[in-house]
Formats: C-alpha cells, structure tokens, sequence
C-alpha cells in the first residue's frame, strides 16, 4: 500500500536497498515528451553515493534502463518503466542487527506493522529507493521543460550554518559547482568543513534544502484537501529523514503584521503580478503565477559509527555496533530528490489543470 504518488502523472516504486534491483513505474506521462537519456543518467549521478568524502562510500553507479514507454526517444503515452540494478550491496554489514531495534530507524516499526523486516540496509524503508523517484522525476522535468518550468534546490543549511541570502540574490547554477551544493562558495566550504568534522567523530547532522519553482501558470492546485502546498507538503515529507517543510514566508511569518505580509497586486506588462512574495507563489491553495519556493528540514541521519544502547525483539538490552557505509549528512544527496518530488507534483497539477477546463 501506498508505493504510489500523483493522480494523473502517476509514478509506483518498487524494490528493497539491498535487493536485485529498484526501478519505478510512471504512468500518465503524455505522450510525445521528448527524452534525453544523458540528462536523466546526469540526475541519477547526482543522487548516486559514492560521489564525495561527506557521502556514504557505497559505489553504486545507479544506470538507469528504460524498459518500456519510450520509443526513438519520445514518450508513447504508455506506462514508462525504469530500472536500476543494486550492484554494491553489502548485507553481512547488517547481521549484527538482525534482531536489534536501532535507535530513530524503522526497525521496530515495520516488525510490528508487518510481522518481519528486511533488516539488510532498512529494506523498503531505506533512502535509496529515492533514487527510483529521481528518475522518474527526471522525465517530469522533461515534460515541464516543455512548459517552460524549472525546478532547482540547493542546500542552505547545515546544523546551525545557515545562508542568511535570499534565493534572488545569488546564483542558483552555482550549487552544482561544490560538494555540498550550496549557491555560496564562501559558505559552501565552512558546511563542507563541519560535515567531514562531524564523520570523523562519528556522527551525523542534519540541515535544510531550499527549492524554487520557476515559470508555473497561474490555477495549479485542487481546493479543498489538494491545495498545491499541501500536496508539496506530503511529497517533501514522504523523503526519508524530512522533519519539517515550510513554504513561503514560513514560519518566520509569524513575526510579521498583516500589512507587512500581504503581497499587493499590480499590473506590469498587461500581465497580474505581485509586489512581494511571501505567500510562496500560492493563494488559496492556487498557484498566482509567482515564484513557488520552499525549505524541506532533514534529520540527522539515524546511523551512527558510535555504539548505541537499544533492546533487540525480546526486550532485551543490547549495544548496537556503528556499522557500515552511511553519509554523515544527507541534505547534498538529498537536493536532487526535493526537486524529483517537486517536478513529479507540479507535472500532476499540470495535467489536472488541464482537465478542469472544458
């Protein structure tokens, strides 16, 4: 239950962190979105571990094969299958807690709610089935290409380093040009610093990816339980280790009077606009036109290389030995997952749209 997201650009996941394989199905995908296999296997390098010293060293190189739904390059408008091979899977590094709880995972969880888990990596629960929406989200972005949106994220926030800028007043390509990405190179090396201090004394930390919509029309959104942020919401808080998403003017709203916070209408080139933007490019649910922007919070990541108490399936008290391949802090990895589950929901809203007008 519940593998599946979207209405319309419809997307099910499927497969184990150590398993054969992962891959995803997309159904609703129209029919002539052209597709450029060197961009979706750019997003999957991207997400992939292995790319730097503050990631986890698994080596996977996470080649994506398209099995159906694309023929000569474009789309048929029939169900797009994708698949990648798990190829650097080390389950004996999970024996050891075979029949322990590890502290904040899934363990206990999915053995009450099931009756037994694939304890190898956290099975189903683990992060690397987000590399299945990647690629998916990669042919969402094709097709809001099309359309002339852009979806783009960066991190902004590492523990308590946080960019204090504003996503207008700098660079966004930049991010992509460090391992962190973060639009500021100045910043961008004091988070790199913390995060490969914080693995060597075997820890985690968590921080924030930022993300802006650009170029969405104006009627995206499906009053009353589908307002366009609260589907944005769920699709950021279904990641794993997401702890918090806030849109707009967010929480920092709070410390505002009404009439600093209502954005003005104005006309600029017979077009509407608005004069600020601190309702996050959504009213009433409805996307106005303007920029949508957000900020998804991650947890520290669970596993941890220190010993930790816990109690093994019995209630008895056990230490659970820091093991394994896991990155100190996911939010680099995680900036292509936050813009694949951003582009997957507004391509949803899109298609919907289309469908409310006769």
């Amino acid at each position: 239950m519940s593998n599946s997201f979207g209405k319309i650009f419809k997307i099910t996941t499927y497969g184990e962190s150590h398993g054969v394989g992962i891959g995803v199905v997309i159904d609703g995908c129209p029919a002539g979105v052209r597709v450029d296999e060197a961009f979706l296997q750019s997003e999957m390098q991207r997400r992939k571990p292995g790319q730097s010293k503050i990631t986890t060293q698994r080596k996977e190189e996470d080649e994506v094969e398209i099995l159906s739904g694309i023929f000569e390059g474009v789309t048929t408008g029939t169900p797009i299958a994708l698949g990648i091979r798990n190829t650097n899977q080390k389950s004996k590094d999970y024996s050891h807690i075979k029949d322990s709880y590890r502290p904040s995972h899934a363990d206990y969880t999915y053995q009450e709610k099931y009756g037994i888990r694939d304890y190898r990596g956290g099975g189903r629960s683990s992060a690397r089935e987000t590399a299945a929406r990647v690629a998916a989200g990669a042919i969402a972005k094709m097709y809001l290409k099309q359309a002339g949106i852009n979806v783009q994220a960066y991190v902004s926030q590492v523990g308590s380093l946080k960019l204090e800028k504003s996503y207008l007043e700098m660079d966004l390509d930049k991010a992509e040009e460090n391992i962190v990405r973060c639009p500021d190179p100045e910043m961008a090396e004091k988070m790199i610093q913390h995060i490969d201090e914080t693995r060597k004394n075997r820890d985690t930390i968590g921080g924030i990816v930022s993300c802006v919509v650009k170029g969405t029309p104006v009627g995206l959104g499906e009053p009353v339980f589908d307002k366009l942020h609260a589907v944005l919401g769920q699709a950021m808080l279904s990641i794993n280790a997401v702890k918090g998403f806030e849109y707009g003017s967010g929480f920092e709203g709070v410390k505002m009077y009404g009439s600093e916070h209502n954005d003005p209408f104005e006309t600029e080139e017979g077009k509407v606009k608005t004069t600020s933007n601190h309702s996050g490019g959504v009213q009433g649910g409805i996307s106005n036109g303007q920029d949508i922007y957000f900020n998804v919070a991650f947890k520290p990541i669970a596993t941890i290389m220190n010993d930790q108490e816990s109690i093994d399936k019995d209630g008895n008290k056990v230490t659970v030995k820091g093991k394994g391949r896991h990155d100190p802090c996911v939010v680099p990895r995680a900036v292509p997952i936050v813009e694949a589950m951003a582009a997957l929901t507004i391509a949803d809203f899109m298609l919907r749209a289309k469908t409310n007008k006769i």
